[in-house]
């Protein structure tokens, strides 16, 4: 299982009037462009955008999920089993395609007729499950969910530059920004631009989210919730777009990998996403179904949490990193599944920028390769040989439990005295949220997906007083990028400065990356459909599986 930055109270969230138009152009022609859809990726493996298309429609299907989610309120929705869920019956505003482009979702379009201004065009006769029609109302009280303070909503921070909302049209609404935010547009195509019922959500009260209706637009509605079980989505028919293939979802929850995988391979569920790597060799050599793999926009990494001790020195760290044994940890952790890495970011991270600027990105960046001989004279230089460091790991997963013993390994080798501290695997996901889960404890590993195509998404981290930052990492000029770039609107100027943010990143080693790691979806003989990428976070991916004969 991947470990999902959670978003709550968080990380993340001047052109002339020219470049903010082009990129309303960009907005609605973007899926003509975007990460490569199909291409060599490994050695034993490829990626592709989509399975094959469905051949007809199907009564149901069933898919294995980790765990059940706590609520499916979308201001609440920032972790995969919501999401994945979530995805299929509420639409926002634009929505990321399987290709990981950006396209108009309940908005057909978008427009900033200034950089400080993002006007929405709303689709007309869209219907809510509960009957509703959809209105500017409705987005506008959609969006001030996400603000209210009192709510504590995930995705607040999207909406730190925004100065005010208002309804501009029966059918539009008008937002106002602080200043500039290349972020913001982007980021209304994940569940921070979702769009549901003002009447609906105001009559569930405190139970919404949490049974019956949501009051949303989507393909799918939610059925039937059977706690501790399963949840059901049935086919909406009065949906605006291409109606769903199926007439209904189940999402069974096994939160035992052994469990999952048996269940595929027995067909007592027909897919999942989020395959454990233990399993990977037993369904690709199954024969009852095929195991695909998809762009990600994930890297996986060893968060640098405490930079008060032995870490606090930029040679310590360097060492670690010259000294891990990356290729071990893809062959082992990812099952050779993965690419090794030095780059925090995905290169899929950098499809709009101009060849110049990801040769830029990614020019001197440090080996992939150990030097051990290296990392051990940093470790004497620094005055660290037999100081302590210790790495959080737990069974939640082989991307954490293989990736912290690697580390301990490389410690080992070049002086240093990595201990290992182990975190259940549902308390591990306090390590992003609760300091006093991290007290003790100097790293962790994590796999970070981002969720937009741009690579400040992941390099704002480390921006002072970031919520990702938990080692207090602070660097004038490095905040300074950071606003410069989530102030460019124009992609070759904006993914130019985030190029610097990278060597930045990368010269001061803020985490130790690792290796990219794809997403990865498990189907049986019966059915097809599901795209392969990151992109089912937030994209109707199961609207899409049907009949695979």
């Amino acid at each position: 299982m991947r470990t999902a930055p959670p978003r709550p109270p968080k990380r993340r969230p001047d052109r002339p009037a020219l470049v903010a138009a082009a990129l309303s152009a960009v907005l609605l022609m973007s899926a003509c462009s975007g990460p490569p859809s199909t291409g060599a990726a490994g050695s034993d493996f490829r990626l592709s955008a989509h399975t094959p298309a469905a051949k007809g429609k199907i009564d149901s299907f069933t898919w294995a999920l980790y765990a059940e989610p706590l609520t499916l309120d979308y201001i609440s929705a920032f972790d995969y089993p919501q999401n994945m869920i979530l995805a299929n019956a509420c639409e926002s505003l634009m929505r990321w395609t399987p290709r990981l482009t950006l396209a108009p979702g309940l908005a057909k379009k978008a427009t900033n007729p200034d950089p400080r201004t993002w006007v929405y065009d709303l689709r007309p006769g869209v219907r809510f499950h509960n009957g509703g029609v959809l209105t500017a109302d409705d987005a506008l009280f959609s969006l001030r969910r996400q603000m209210d303070p009192d709510n504590g909503a995930a995705w607040a921070q999207v909406f730190q530059n925004v100065a005010s909302l208002s309804k501009t049209g029966p059918l539009q609404i008008t937002v106002k920004l602080k200043r500039p935010d290349s972020q913001f547009p982007q980021y209304m195509a994940t569940a921070a631009g979702v769009v549901a019922s003002r009447a609906g959500v105001r009559a569930a009260g405190k139970d919404y989210g949490t049974s019956g209706d949501l009051g949303c637009t989507g393909p799918y509605r939610l059925g039937k919730w059977d706690k501790g079980q399963s949840i059901e989505l049935r086919r909406f028919d009065g949906y605006w777009g291409t109606k769903a293939k199926s007439a209904k979802a189940v999402f069974r929850f096994l939160t035992d990998s052994n469990a999952r995988t048996k269940a595929m391979l027995s067909g007592e569920v027909d897919g999942g996403y989020l395959i454990p790597t233990e399993s990977y060799a037993a369904l690709r050599s199954s024969g009852v179904g095929t195991l695909s793999f998809g762009e990600g926009l994930s890297t996986v990494n060893v968060n640098v949490t405490n930079m008060r001790g032995p870490l606090g020195d930029v040679r310590v760290r360097r060492a670690l990193a010259l000294a891990l044994d990356r290729r071990g940890f893809v062959k082992t952790g990812l099952s050779g599944v993965g690419t090794v890495t030095t780059s925090l970011t995905a290169k899929a991270a950098w499809a709009a920028a101009p060849k110049a600027v990801r040769r830029a990105a990614f020019r001197g960046l440090p080996s992939t390769e150990r030097n051990l001989a290296a990392a051990r004279k940093l470790i004497k230089e620094a005055g660290a040989t037999g100081r302590t460091v210790t790495i959080a790991t737990s069974s939640i997963g082989q991307d954490v439990s293989l990736l912290a013993t690697a580390v301990q390994s490389a410690g080992s080798r070049i002086g240093l005295d990595v201990r290992l501290k182990t975190i259940a695997p549902n308390a591990f996901s306090a390590l992003f949220t609760d300091p006093k889960a991290r007290e003790g404890i100097d790293m962790f590993p994590e796999t970070y997906y981002n969720s937009i195509t741009d690579p400040l998404d992941l390099l704002s981290n480390f921006q002072t007083g970031a919520y990702q930052n938990f080692a207090g990492y602070r660097d004038r000029s490095y905040d300074d990028l950071v606003k410069r770039a989530r102030a460019a609107y124009d992609p070759a100027e904006r993914l130019a400065t985030e190029a610097k943010l990278q060597r930045k990143a990368a010269e001061q080693v803020l985490w130790i990356p690792v290796a990219e790691w794809p997403t990865a979806v498990f189907l049986n003989k019966r059915i097809t459909g599901a795209p392969t990428t990151i992109s089912y976070l937030y994209y109707p991916w199961a609207a899409d599986i049907g009949a695979a004969s």
